[in-house]
């Protein structure tokens, strides 16, 4: 190891010049960002290949992990309006094989409410379908 040196504390002098009340002046040490980058890209410079610094990096998108997609794409609410305002007639398939046929007159982020003609209207809840499709279209077997 190298030998430190001692720091020892100065000597204040009392001479009435006002040596004695001057204040530390450290110059900042980072470079202006306004230099451009050819004047510090010399050979055996440091900053030929300059990347930025680790911290820049993960600033970028959240932590340098890629951003969770998104929770709702807003394609499922899509079809819903659609097929809402259209009033088309849909076949909702449930889990256990059971069809309902019927118009979806709302959604919500839990569950459909499908009208029935000559049937009393449901509720359905979103994760006991398997799959819809328009009545007029064939079951997809």
């Amino acid at each position: 190891m190298k030998d430190a040196i001692d720091s020892v504390p100065v000597e204040h002098s009392v001479e009435s010049d006002g040596f004695a009340n001057r204040k530390l002046i450290r110059p900042s040490l980072s470079r202006p960002e306004s230099l451009s980058r050819s004047e510090h890209n010399h050979p055996g410079s440091a900053l030929t290949d300059r990347r930025p610094e680790r911290s820049d990096r993960s600033d970028r998108n959240g932590g340098g992990r890629k951003a969770p997609p998104p929770e709702q794409t807003n394609a499922e609410s899509f079809y819903y309006q659609k097929q809402m305002q259209s009033k088309t007639p849909m076949v909702v398939v449930l889990r256990d094989g059971e069809q309902l046929q019927g118009v979806i007159e709302w959604y919500d982020k839990n569950c459909l409410k499908i009208n029935r003609v000559g049937a009393p209207n449901l509720m359905v809840y979103k994760p006991s379908i398997k799959y819809m499709y328009k009545a007029g279209e064939n079951s997809r077997k």
